[in-house]
C-alpha cells in the first residue's frame, strides 16, 4: 500500500474516532452537592445565580461518571477534514471500553475511505488500545488483515503533539467532557428547561477560553486542569461554546460543542441514553489485526511517497 495512504488513513481513523461519540478530556475529579435543587437559579444576587448552576453541574458530572456506561449517538464536523455520524455504546467504569459504528459523510477522510471501498467502519475501544476495522479493500492491501490496532502508549511517540492529544483523549474519554469544561471555564449559566427526545431537561451553556481556565471551582485540581489545557492546546483550540442538557436524574442527555481548532471550525452534537447498559468489547483476532506502528514503519522503510 502506498505510504501516503497508510499514514493518512491510520492516523485519521484514530483522530475522528476520538471525536465521534462520548469523547474528550478525562475526569477533573469534581465533587460537591448533588440533587436537582441546585438548578433553581432564580434567587437574587449575581453570586448566588452563578453558584447554583455550578452546583448542579458538579452533581451532573458526578452522576454521569458513576453511571459507568451509556449509548451514544453523535454527528461531528471538523473543517474540510470530515463530517461523520457515530452510534454505539461506551463504558468507563474500569478503563474505556466500547463499540461504535462510524460513517463518514463528507471531507477528505470520507474521500479517502471511498478509495478503500467503504465509508463506514467499526471502532472498538479497550483499556490499552483502540481498534479500527477498515474493510475488505484495505485488507487486500494490508496482507489480508482487516483491523488496525492503535496502542495508546505508541501514539505520542509516532504522532508528536497530535499523537499525545489522541492518546490522552482515547485513554480518558467519558461522556461528561462538556460538563467538566464548563466547570473549569468559570462561565456557566442556566438557559432554561426544555424537552430533549421527550425528556424533561435543564439546559446550561457557557464559553470556554483555554487561556482562562481556572481552578476557582472546588474539585478542579491543578494537575488535571493542566492536563485539560494541554489537550485543548495540542488540538489548536482557543475558545469554544458548550451547551449541555441534564435530565431529572442529573444525567447528561445531550451536548453541543462548537469552536475552532487547527483543522478548522468544528461542531459536535451528541445524545446519551440507556445509562448503565452492559458494554462488551472483545479484542479482535490477532491473526486479523495489524499494529499501526508496524504499518507506519514498514511504509517508512519502503521510501515510497505517493
Amino acid at each position: 500500500m502506498k505510504s501516503t495512504t497508510v499514514r493518512r488513513m491510520t492516523l485519521s481513523a484514530a483522530a475522528v474516532s476520538v471525536l465521534s461519540g462520548a469523547v474528550a478530556c478525562g475526569p477533573l475529579g469534581s465533587s460537591g452537592s448533588s440533587g436537582g435543587s441546585g438548578r433553581d437559579d432564580g434567587a437574587s444576587g449575581g453570586n448566588a445565580a452563578h453558584v447554583r448552576p455550578v452546583a448542579a453541574l458538579r452533581s451532573a458530572e458526578r452522576s454521569t461518571h458513576r453511571a459507568e456506561s451509556a449509548r451514544v449517538e453523535s454527528v461531528t464536523t471538523m473543517g474540510s477534514m470530515m463530517s461523520m455520524k457515530a452510534a454505539g455504546a461506551m463504558g468507563w467504569g474500569d478503563g474505556l471500553v466500547g463499540n461504535l459504528t462510524i460513517t463518514y459523510t463528507d471531507g477528505w477522510v470520507a474521500d479517502s475511505m471511498r478509495g478503500l471501498g467503504t465509508t463506514s467502519m467499526e471502532a472498538r475501544y479497550l483499556p490499552d488500545a483502540y481498534y479500527a476495522k477498515m474493510g475488505e479493500k484495505f485488507a487486500e492491501q494490508a496482507g489480508g488483515k482487516h483491523w488496525i490496532r492503535y496502542g495508546y502508549a505508541d501514539l505520542a511517540d509516532l504522532g508528536g503533539s497530535s499523537g499525545a492529544f489522541l492518546r490522552d483523549q482515547m485513554r480518558n474519554a467519558t461522556p461528561n467532557q462538556s460538563v467538566k469544561l464548563l466547570l473549569a471555564s468559570g462561565d456557566v449559566e442556566k438557559v432554561g428547561t426544555e424537552k430533549v427526545r421527550g425528556e424533561n431537561t435543564t439546559h446550561y451553556a457557557g464559553t470556554v477560553d483555554v487561556a482562562d481556565l481556572t481552578t476557582g471551582n472546588p474539585g478542579l485540581d491543578a494537575d488535571r486542569l493542566a492536563g485539560l489545557k494541554r489537550q485543548l492546546t495540542q488540538a489548536g483550540v482557543t475558545t469554544e461554546t458548550v451547551h449541555i442538557w441534564v435530565d431529572d436524574r442529573d444525567l447528561l442527555v445531550k451536548k453541543v460543542e462548537k469552536g475552532r481548532m487547527a483543522l478548522g471550525e468544528y461542531t459536535q452534537t451528541a445524545y446519551y441514553s440507556d445509562y448503565g447498559v452492559r458494554v462488551s468489547a472483545g479484542r479482535p483476532p490477532a491473526g486479523d489485526t495489524e499494529d499501526f506502528t508496524t504499518l507506519v514503519r514498514q511504509q517508512a522503510g519502503t521510501g515510497t511517497t505517493s
